[in-house]
């Protein structure tokens, strides 16, 4: 056994794929006080704002880092359907993003909750949403990824859903809040070993 150094101003994860190839079994909706808003042609910087409310905890950065044109060549697709989690009140406090552009597959590609909901059951309902809106007939494959980085449920989550995993990874990426993508108070739980480069 050995240990792998990574740079200060990098963060490293293990990432977790999982699939479900059998369309679940029929069940009730879980309920929730949120509903389910379909964003046929979300404009970027809406998408960013909902995209970083829910993932700056876990360090999602990805789409904070494309490009305007780049972004909304892939929110905009009509193979991709962004939706956001809005409470009574009518404040996104969730997102799903599913990803049907490989034929015969849908991936599960943003899925989140804001952290004050967490432990609520509402991710239960998000997910029966993901699985609802995800098995079209021409599906015969749901996927997602999760890494160590994200809420330390998660990957149990996931199984208990139904997923079971397949593959593991392991991700370097330069630290989203070194690069000005994050505020440098995101994910406490994850040190920031580099005040500046």
């Amino acid at each position: 056994m050995g240990l792998t150094g990574v740079p200060d101003d990098h963060v490293a994860t293990i990432v977790t794929t999982l699939e479900m190839t059998q369309r679940p079994a029929l069940r009730a909706m879980p309920e929730a006080p949120l509903r389910l808003v379909r964003w046929p042609l979300p404009k970027p910087g809406k998408y960013r704002a909902l995209f970083a409310r829910v993932g700056a905890p876990w360090l999602w950065f990805s789409r904070l880092a494309m490009d305007e044109a780049a972004l909304t060549a892939i929110i905009h697709d009509a193979r991709v359907q962004v939706f956001a989690a809005v409470d009574r009140a009518g404040v996104e406090v969730g997102m799903l993003e599913l990803d049907f552009r490989t034929p015969g597959a849908c991936e599960i590609g943003y899925f989140a909750l804001v952290p004050e909901l967490a432990g609520r059951g509402h991710g239960r309902w998000l997910m029966a949403q993901a699985l609802a809106h995800g098995w079209t007939k021409e599906v015969s494959r749901v996927w997602l990824h999760t890494c160590t980085l994200d809420h330390p449920s998660a990957l149990n989550f996931y199984r208990a859903q139904g997923f079971v995993a397949t593959k593991r990874t392991v991700e370097t990426f330069p630290d989203p809040r070194l690069l000005g993508l994050l505020p440098g108070d995101a994910a406490p739980q994850v040190p920031l070993l580099t005040r500046s480069r």
